[in-house]
């Protein structure tokens, strides 16, 4: 706890000085996980966000899935969210950019090479916006690399880097890139604390802002007594 709260501290130091310079927003999630066995789970999360540091909050989101471990280093996915985005200058200004409920399957495909971590997801997205409706693909490739005292039977500390890309059948077809940096800490066997950096640029949407973010996460997992109870601390978190 005190390695994480020296971290945090510096962290906080150096986005203060940081935020001079640029816009920092914040991107904070919570996500609870629950599951049923070895191969079937459940998530539900919610997020908000805003493009000034914790003012200026244009975005909010909640979802719910469910996961199936087909094999193991095969994960599927179908969720359902609602998608809420607002105009810029303030907080929650009217009237929305979007007001979206979205459709979601999903594969993770997950291969480790010593405690180096590699994860591919795939996303295919059945959008019904305010807008009419779109299509949108998402392809992320993240690695991920756990360290620190071994705990019971989990390492602490992960470390972790992804980059997405985000794309549609029509022109001019790309339309996000995505990248982030970030440190998780399981506080426990059952929660994670992440904390981290996210770039994203946009070309010509208006669902959405590119820009610079601090990004806050507490993520619950819980085991039904019949599970396993293995840690899933090699795998990076959603959002």
């Amino acid at each position: 706890m005190r390695t994480l709260f020296i971290t945090i501290l510096s962290f906080c130091f150096i986005n203060n000085t940081y935020t001079q310079a640029v816009d920092l927003g914040s991107w904070n999630i919570v996500n609870l996980k629950y599951n049923f066995d070895d191969k079937w789970s459940a998530f539900g999360e919610t997020q908000l966000r805003s493009l000034k540091f914790y003012n200026n909050f244009h975005y909010y989101e909640y979802k719910a899935g469910i996961n199936y471990k087909a094999h193991k280093h095969v994960r599927l996915t179908l969720g359902a969210g609602s998608y809420q985005t607002y105009k810029e200058g303030g907080n929650f200004i009217l009237p929305k950019n979007n007001d979206e409920f979205r459709v979601w399957p999903q594969v993770i495909l997950f291969q480790s090479i010593g405690k180096l971590n590699i994860e591919q997801r795939y996303r295919a997205e059945l959008r019904f916006t305010s807008n009419g409706y779109r299509n949108r693909f998402r392809y992320r490739f993240g690695v991920s690399y756990p360290f620190g005292k071994v705990k019971k039977d989990y390492e602490p500390f992960l470390i972790s880097i992804n980059n997405e890309i985000f794309f549609t059948n029509k022109e001019p077809y790309f339309e996000r890139n995505r990248l982030l940096l970030s440190l998780n800490y399981k506080t426990s066997k059952a929660t994670t604390i992440q904390i981290g950096y996210l770039k994203q640029f946009d070309y010509k949407i208006n669902d959405e802002v590119g820009r610079d973010f601090l990004q806050l996460g507490c993520y619950v997992e819980l085991f039904r007594k019949h599970a396993s109870n293995k840690s899933t601390d090699g795998e990076s978190k959603d959002n």
